[in-house]
């Protein structure tokens, strides 16, 4: 009995890693307020300069978010000096005010696509840097204080 239950477990743990995952990180914000001048910044180095990966950016959110989408300027900046910007919009909830994304009760977690079948050409230290870029309709200056945004971070899996 004792080595059919340690068998089961053995499974679990082997099914359970995802041995694709290359790295995966986040930060939190400033009490479910993320601050327009608040850019989250994650650093890796040990990455496949063959093999192409997929990027997303996690974003979890509680229902305190008012919005039904996010957007988010993404910065890569590569080892040889070059940096790639985007802006980029992603839909949090449905028409009818439910929320995209997984999780229990109050907090969503969402996977976002950012960089798809992306090879990273070099080795050394990439860098990502996330910044929120909402605004409300006709203003020009951004929301300061976005509320809602509990942690955002980042993923790297090989394709």
């Amino acid at each position: 009995m004792g080595r059919f239950i340690g068998a089961i477990v053995i499974m679990a743990v082997l099914i359970s890693c995802n041995s694709n995952m290359v790295k995966s990180e986040y930060r939190a914000t400033d009490r479910g307020l993320w601050n327009k001048d608040d850019v989250l910044e994650f650093t890796f180095s040990e990455v496949d300069t063959v093999q192409p990966h997929d990027v997303f950016i996690n974003v979890r959110n509680d229902e305190t978010f008012p919005y039904n989408n996010l957007f988010l300027i993404a910065e890569l900046n590569f080892p040889d000096g070059n940096t790639v910007t985007d802006t980029l919009e992603y839909e949090m909830a449905l028409p009818d005010g439910t929320w995209l994304g997984k999780g229990y009760g109050s907090l969503k977690e969402n996977k976002l696509w950012y960089k798809e079948n992306i090879v990273f050409p070099d080795s050394g230290v990439y860098t990502l840097r996330v910044s929120h870029a909402m605004r409300k309709n006709g203003n020009v200056n951004g929301i300061i204080n976005l509320e809602g945004i509990t942690d955002v971070g980042f993923e790297i899996v090989k394709k």
